[in-house]
């Protein structure tokens, strides 16, 4: 396919690649053109990698979109959506009409400006911000290899495929990525680079001069280096890629963006606008595509759906291989937190509370996780993950727990490394993958690096788990730069995401029951570095956390103030009640470990909570977000700038969030 471009040829039984590819170039074009708004040169410079990929090379059942054991395909560049919108249409997944195509970028289709996860079949993940689709494919590969070493060979053994483009390379968390899929030798995981050089300001020489071949290999990976418009090229370096898995492999395909288009291929012009009639026309012309906008002929679109069977047979007969497989692998796999895992996950978690309930020392909430972590991972053997370099500072190794490997995938924790955000992107692509409920610890400081991954996994509605110590100035002597005192309200900012912050062991074990059972939110759980004072002393089983607030310790007739905290200022709410008592006020305390769930719960029970009494809320961090639950005149007891270094005790005089704080605040509002 080398030189200058080739009629097209239609008859029925001559379909070339060229056919198939430039199928995939006017539908990218016309879509864009249309939609007046979208990216057409990267889907027309890719169109031919893709084509052999989809048709030779991708192991996918177009009838089966979800088949455990087939490929993943992932648009790291989603930009270029229509790529990948093109391709599902021509090889037949359900939903994916001409109508669809034709609805680009419209309300209510499913063929969003970029990939959206669960708007249609065949959309593995949401790429949208660069760099995220290469740290989910990271993921996913290595879901890929966990399950591999649990069901062996015959039940899941793929491959993760992604198309990323120089943006995504550019961005920080490509490196982190690539960095742990090398280390963890991920040899299923190939990733295309659409090698263009223009990006949306222009030449990529303007602002990025990496040897991208050598920054791979230094990285641990294999690589080849193709001409992405010769489809023989492609061919054999997919062919040699997928021969040998000892390591992950990347293969940079020189392309021309906006390939086909006379005058303005090769140019930003063609990377995020569209190409406008004139050039639409002669675009036409050039690629011999005779047919008007949004039609395939036949024969072409026939080969195309033949390709989206391709792999029917093998599907239909791995099938038998899975169901030959122990139901309690196969229910696992499909369910993670399954009818039997919440049996026996509730059972354990009982044990955990009555076991906290009856403690009398002190203990950070960072110690009581690992506690309930260990009484729970062998209740949900889909509960997979790690720390980013700070497992002994989050507690997130349980005792015993098998470590995963380059060498064995068997374990069920990892080492990420200092790699927040690689982490968070990849424990999505394990969640996409099925099967498992990741879990990643750090900081709850460094969200911030975490917070893009953990913004997709809210919009994803994916079931991860992030535990985040040291949640407050509590954490001493590290200072300001590790002190977090906005992050909460940037967390609790964002939809879909529950953040707990659990006052002691008791409540600790709730909100991990309420984050591993969660399918469709994730959860944060933000656990402090200091020590705490029991609050819950006296078994139940059921789970207060639940309701996101409830009334930890009522007041001996109507009361006259309502003390409400979170986390470790829980404790110093208890003692204020006790001193406000002494005085003749009556306290309520109220224990609010997650607004979020507090907001869902009935007007009554809400107002029953909160009473009408003036109230007095402390938390160790910023009042934003507080004021949705504070009536006029009601007071704060928390952070109005950053930290410093000292220890925490001397902290927490200093920024004035002491019980006496509280009582002089209700003593003040109850007047």
């Amino acid at each position: 396919m080398k030189g200058e471009l080739m009629s097209s040829s239609s008859g029925a039984g001559n379909v070339t690649h060229r056919d198939m590819a430039n199928a995939i170039r006017a539908l990218s074009m016309d879509a864009v053109e249309q939609a007046k708004s979208g990216h057409p040169g990267m889907p027309m410079g890719m169109a031919d990698a893709a084509t052999v990929l989809f048709t030779e090379f991708l192991r996918f059942d177009s009838s089966d979109p979800k088949w455990p054991n087939r490929d993943r395909f992932v648009l790291s560049a989603g930009h270029g959506s229509m790529l990948l919108y093109s391709l599902l249409y021509l090889t037949g997944y359900p939903g994916m009409d001409i109508d669809q195509i034709k609805a680009f970028r419209q309300l209510g289709s499913k063929t969003a400006g970029h990939p959206e996860y669960g708007h249609a079949a065949g959309i593995e993940t949401t790429t949208g911000p660069l760099g995220q689709g290469i740290a989910n494919a990271v993921g996913m590969a290595l879901a890929e290899r966990l399950w591999n070493a649990r069901l062996g060979d015959d039940a899941i053994n793929h491959h993760t495929y992604v198309i990323a483009g120089d943006g995504c390379l550019m961005e920080g968390i490509s490196h982190e990525a690539i960095s742990l899929a090398g280390h963890l030798g991920l040899g299923r995981l190939i990733v295309l680079f659409d090698d263009n050089g223009i990006s949306i300001d222009g030449p990529t020489a303007m602002s990025v001069s990496d040897d991208q071949i050598a920054r791979f290999k230094a990285s641990g990976w294999n690589t080849l280096s193709v001409d992405g418009h010769d489809p023989d090229a492609v061919r054999q370096a997919l062919a040699t890629a997928k021969a040998d898995s000892s390591r992950p492999w990347m293969i940079a395909a020189k392309t021309t963006i906006g390939y086909g288009a006379p005058n303005k291929a090769g140019t930003a012009g063609v990377h995020g606008a569209a190409l406008g009639a004139d050039e639409v026309a002669a675009t036409r012309e050039k690629l011999g595509w005779s047919q008007p906008p949004f039609e395939v002929p036949q024969p072409i679109l026939d080969a195309w759906r033949s390709a989206g069977q391709r792999s029917a047979a093998e599907r239909k007969a791995w099938q038998d291989t899975w169901q030959g497989l122990p139901a309690g692998d196969r229910a696992a796999f499909e369910d993670p937190m399954n009818e039997d895992v919440r049996g026996v996950l509730s059972t354990a978690i009982d044990k955990a509370k009555q076991a906290a309930a009856s403690a009398t020392d002190k203990k950070a909430t960072r110690v009581w996780s690992q506690t309930t972590l260990e009484a729970i991972l062998p209740a949900v053997p889909g509960l997979i993950g790690g720390s980013a370099d700070l497992t002994g500072s989050n507690n997130t190794k349980g005792k015993g727990q098998p470590v995963v490997t380059a060498e064995d995938f068997s374990g069920t924790y990892i080492h990420f490394g200092v790699r927040e955000h690689g982490m968070a992107a990849a424990m999505n692509g394990m969640a996409l993958y099925g099967g498992i409920i990741p879990y990643g610890g750090t900081f709850l400081v460094f969200t911030d690096y975490c917070r893009p991954a953990i913004r997709l996994a809210a919009l994803m509605e994916l079931p991860c788990v992030y535990v985040m110590t040291h949640d407050s100035i509590g954490l001493g002597e590290d200072g300001p730069t590790h002190q977090p005192v906005e992050q909460l309200a940037a967390l609790r900012a964002i939809p879909n995401l529950n953040v707990f912050r659990p006052a002691d062991g008791v409540e600790t074990a709730e909100c991990w029951e309420l984050a591993a059972t969660s399918s469709t939110t994730p959860s944060v759980l933000a656990l402090t570095r200091q020590g705490v004072v029991n609050a819950r002393t006296e078994h139940t089983s059921e789970n207060l956390c639940a309701k996101g607030a409830y009334i930890l310790r009522a007041s001996d007739g109507d009361r006259d103030v309502t003390l409400v905290a979170t986390g470790s200022e829980v404790g110093l709410a208890l003692e204020a009640a006790d001193k406000l008592t002494k005085t003749g006020i009556k306290a309520a305390v109220v224990s609010m470990p997650s607004m979020e769930l507090f907001r869902t719960q009935p007007e009554s029970y809400r107002g029953e909570v909160m009473g009408s009494a003036p109230r007095v809320i402390t938390e160790a961090a910023v009042a934003a977000g507080w004021h949705e639950w504070m009536q006029p005149g009601d007071r704060f007891i928390g952070m109005t700038g950053f930290g410093a270094s000292a220890p925490a005790a001397e902290l927490y005089q200093h920024f004035g969030i002491t019980t006496e704080a509280i009582v002089e605040a209700a003593q003040a509002a109850a007047a």
